[in-house]
């Protein structure tokens, strides 16, 4: 992906990445490192993911990213405590030279994926260097820069991807052939390994080739809003500048693309289902497991707009949507791409006008990344889950560089970096 169409200012500051001190676990005082990560925030399926990777190590990073408390400010405060006194203890210790970090995850099943660790220039959407491609909600961004300004420091990296292979990716390359600072399998399968980039050379290089491209946010809108939103509160020069991010380089390891459920809560699936007579078609899967149900959500996604509705021990196929309720629901005036997503079928006029759910009301709804685990909430509460099928990500990046941000919660791109490996303190 390059600044092509983007004037000459805009081409000359392209991402511009910057090392930094990377705080990491002491191995040796921590259970290990494996016990210590997280999936990022918003991906662990609270309560149940919550308790079991508290227990199970004490110092584990979900202490930090989701403290627990009976307010904001007493959550904040506890998790800027949390991370002084693990400081204080050598729980964590600060890398002793600025350093990008090359991250590696790989699986048994043949994954591989490699990008670069850094502190990366903060810029506007208009600026055409960073592309969101999905809108976030004001009180999750608010949440995540009340904990960054008490802690006053980045906790996880956002995944980005950018179009490249060049100088970044020969650096990449020549960096895993050393031994890594660590490397760690965590519960899922996954090897995470890391390396520190300090040689000046291989710095300039990897800058250097960064600044002629632009990047697509995979996964941490939320976490850039933040950014943007703490930037400005601070005048410049000053660490809030920049924040952490993983870029990985997709001409050489593609992502993944996966589709993010809803779960809601207050909605049984009968009631669900009645509301839909006449305007969709409801097809009940009898005696279907996920997997074959999941089949024929993809088959079905290939003729239009597809959902499948699971809770009451069933699945529940609904495709096929009424054309005069979608030209009555969905806007007119945005690109044909945009309308025909499943997520504006889904927020537009299933949630606003059909089900009348607010989008924004956790006590309604839940965005929940695991299939099995989104449909086992909802058998359990009595609710109702609405399993996706994932977005192309040539459509995602189409709208990305038209602008348009496609609904909340849209597309689950992956795999997603382990929180807990590398920190950003500002003040380091």
């Amino acid at each position: 992906m390059n600044t092509a169409g983007h004037s000459e200012a805009t081409a000359r500051r392209g991402l511009e990445l910057t090392p930094f001190r990377g705080l990491r676990y002491d191995p040796d005082r921590v259970g290990s490192l494996a016990s210590v990560t997280s999936p990022p925030y918003d991906v662990v399926v609270r309560p149940d993911g919550l308790y079991h990777l508290q227990s199970a190590d004490p110092h584990n990073i979900v202490r930090l990213i989701l403290p627990q408390a009976d307010n904001p400010s007493a959550r904040n405060e506890q998790a800027a405590q949390t991370l002084r006194r693990w400081l204080a203890e050598g729980i964590l210790t600060a890398d002793p030279d600025p350093a990008l970090y090359v991250y590696e995850q790989r699986d048994g099943n043949g994954m591989l994926q490699r990008g670069v660790i850094g502190a990366l220039r903060v810029s506007d959407p208009a600026e055409g260097v960073v592309l969101p491609h999905e809108d976030v909600m004001p009180p999750v961004v608010a949440d995540r820069a009340g904990l960054m300004r008490a802690t006053r420091a980045n906790l996880e990296p956002l995944l980005l991807t950018y179009h490249g292979n060049g100088g970044a990716a020969e650096v990449v390359e020549r960096t895993v052939q050393q031994p890594p600072l660590l490397a760690t399998t965590t519960e899922d399968g996954f090897l995470h390994s890391l390396w520190a980039i300090t040689d000046p050379a291989d710095t300039a290089r990897v800058q250097a080739d960064l600044s002629h491209h632009q990047a697509l946010i995979a996964d941490g809108h939320h976490r850039w809003a933040t950014y943007r939103r703490l930037r400005a509160e601070h005048p410049s020069p000053s660490p809030w500048d920049h924040g952490l991010v993983l870029l990985v380089d997709t001409a050489r390891y593609p992502l993944r693309v996966r589709a993010i459920h809803r779960l809601l809560h207050r909605l049984p699936v009968t009631d669900a289902l009645a509301a839909l007579d006449g305007l969709f078609r409801v097809r009940h899967l009898a005696d279907v497991p996920l997997a074959g149900a999941l089949e024929a959500l993809a088959d079905a996604s290939c003729a239009g707009n597809a959902f499948l509705l699971a809770g009451d021990g069933a699945f529940h196929l609904i495709d096929r949507p009424d054309p005069d309720l979608l030209a009555r629901t969905i806007p007119a005036d945005r690109p044909a791409a945009w309308r025909s997503l499943d997520a504006t079928v889904l927020h537009t006029t299933l949630l606003d006008h059909v089900w009348r759910i607010p989008e924004d009301s956790p006590a309604h709804i839940a965005y929940i990344h695991d299939t099995a685990a989104t449909v086992a909430k909802a058998e359990r509460d009595g609710g109702t889950a609405v399993l996706m099928h994932p977005v192309r990500e040539d459509v995602v990046r189409d709208l990305a560089r038209q602008g348009v941000t496609m609904p909340r919660k849209s597309t689950s791109f992956g795999p997603k970096p382990a929180s807990g490996l590398v920190l950003r303190a500002l003040e380091m």
